[in-house]
């Protein structure tokens, strides 16, 4: 039985190009078939490669499509990052605004606070005992408030 490219690929853990490449630089013998296909002795391609198992031959397309999906997981994964840390600073942007205005209203009620605590009116004249007995000059003129006996 003879290995078709493909198959001797396989045989192998190769990839095509590389069996191809090794056939054309002479390293590895193959004819063409009538559908001029290349067809390999497997004891010329294993004189040159050693055989894998079958199920190695699956285990490295595998990891191929494994590496491929945890790239796409990792871009995902990336890309949701990058977005969720746009959102943070967007947040702690809103927040330090937040935090600037607060300490400017504080700031201003303070001053208001302290304006009415030192705030001394000026004071009024409080009427003595003297002043009272004394009277006004209306009192005085019309003998209003005083009889004379």
């Amino acid at each position: 039985m003879a290995y078709s490219l493909k198959q001797a690929a396989e045989a192998v853990g190769r990839g095509k190009p590389a069996i191809l490449r090794a056939i054309q630089k002479g390293i590895i013998s193959a004819n063409r078939n009538a559908k001029n296909e290349w067809v390999i002795d497997p004891s010329e391609l294993h004189r040159v490669y050693p055989p894998i198992a079958s199920n190695d031959a699956q285990s490295v397309q595998a990891e191929r499509d494994a590496t491929h999906d945890a790239t796409d997981i990792l871009q995902r994964e990336n890309l949701l990052l990058r977005e969720q840390i746009e959102i943070l600073r967007d947040e702690r942007q809103d927040l330090r605004r937040r935090l600037d205005q607060s300490e400017e209203e504080r700031r201003e009620t303070q001053g208001k606070l302290t304006a009415l605590l030192t705030y001394q009116p000026e004071q009024k004249a409080t009427v003595t005992e003297d002043q009272s007995k004394k009277s006004s000059l209306y009192d005085k003129l019309f003998n209003r408030g005083k009889i004379k006996t």
